[in-house]
């Protein structure tokens, strides 16, 4: 073994021993635990020469060392392999996500609590961009005169619903025959094509009037629009109060104040998901000083994409410290996509 390919064996060691431990690692602990074959002055200079290549840290009340930002980008670039979950571990996570759910929305909050229970973690699991996706049914239904429910089903799978105002005067009838010719008109029509003139002419053979038509068409337009808003389903923020990283209560009190903000977290996805230049399966991952939120300069975020069908995706990941184990957390988040894919596949039939 080279000079060189011991030193990023040390890194590993003093990675995969801080994320065991939470304590700072010594030249001796690494002969115990790894039984490097060389004394403790050598590996002691190639801790040293660590050091001053800005990979690992001396903690100021500890004779030993962890793992600085760069050591950890190192350690996850080119040391990390990702280890494959037990049958046992497959099993538990199955078990966590209800395959009895019909509806994307509930799939995928379920699918994060999911996440958020296995890896002891914070997990991010974000509804999909739906702008792409088509509008397959649409029907707006009276509920009481001056309201009614514009429900539309998309080509993802996923369900939309909103309450809006129409005109008192309106009848059931011409609501029906509003929402009928509308849906005609759109079948299959990506939500992104959408507009009030699409919409008006939809209704042009319909001989209702206009200063009744007019609100319902700017509600449904707005309706429609809405429903590809994103929702951030957040969870398991209680989980890095239990971890020692977080026990000083102004890093505490930073990072929960930055995870309430959950609008923000999924601005701050949607950006590096922009930055991505490998295929669907290829993970971000930002570690300390890389993720630009405050509050989370302490953490790492790993997120990734799941799929539904050709070319919906959205996101899913886990917050944690950087002390966390990538590799596991790599694939428990890699089997819960997978089961989110294959659950999808079964919503849409």
């Amino acid at each position: 073994m080279s000079v060189e390919d011991r030193k990023m064996k040390v890194l590993q060691a003093i990675v995969d021993d801080y994320v065991t431990t939470n304590e700072p690692v010594g030249s001796k602990s690494l002969i115990e635990r790894h039984n490097f074959p060389v004394s403790s002055a050598t590996l002691r200079n190639d801790m040293a020469e660590l050091e001053k290549m800005g990979l690992i840290e001396k903690p100021h009340t500890s004779a030993g060392r962890i793992p600085s930002d760069r050591g950890y980008r190192e350690y996850v670039d080119s040391l990390m392999t990702v280890d494959q979950l037990t049958e046992a571990e497959r099993e538990d996570i199955s078990k966590r996500i209800d395959t009895t759910i019909f509806e994307a929305r509930d799939l995928l909050k379920n699918a994060s609590a999911a996440l958020s229970e296995t890896t002891g973690l914070v997990s991010l699991v974000m509804t999909p961009r739906l702008a792409g996706s088509s509008l397959l049914q649409l029907k707006i239904l009276m509920i009481e005169p001056g309201k009614a429910l514009v429900v539309m089903v998309l080509s993802a799978g996923v369900v939309k619903d909103k309450v809006v105002r129409i005109p008192n005067f309106l009848t059931p009838e011409q609501l029906k025959e509003i929402s009928d010719s509308v849906e005609k008109s759109l079948n299959g029509k990506p939500l992104d094509e959408i507009t009030l003139v699409t919409l008006a002419t939809s209704v042009k053979e319909t001989k209702i009037p206009d200063s009744l038509l007019n609100q319902v068409l700017y509600e449904t337009y707005t309706a429609i629009k809405q429903a590809d808003k994103l929702d951030v389903f957040l969870e398991g923020e209680h989980n890095m109060l239990k971890l020692p990283d977080f026990s000083e209560l102004k890093r505490a009190q930073s990072l929960l104040g930055t995870l309430s903000h959950d609008g923000m977290v999924a601005g701050y996805v949607n950006e590096i998901e922009k930055e991505k230049t490998g295929g669907d399966d290829t993970y971000m991952i930002r570690i300390g000083q890389e993720i630009a939120l405050e509050g989370l300069e302490d953490c790492s975020f790993i997120t990734t994409t799941y799929k539904i069908g050709d070319t919906i995706s959205g996101n899913i990941g886990v917050i944690g410290p950087k002390r966390m184990d990538y590799s596991k957390v790599i694939s428990q988040i890699d089997f819960v996509r997978y089961k989110i894919n294959e659950q999808i596949k079964n919503i849409n039939g």
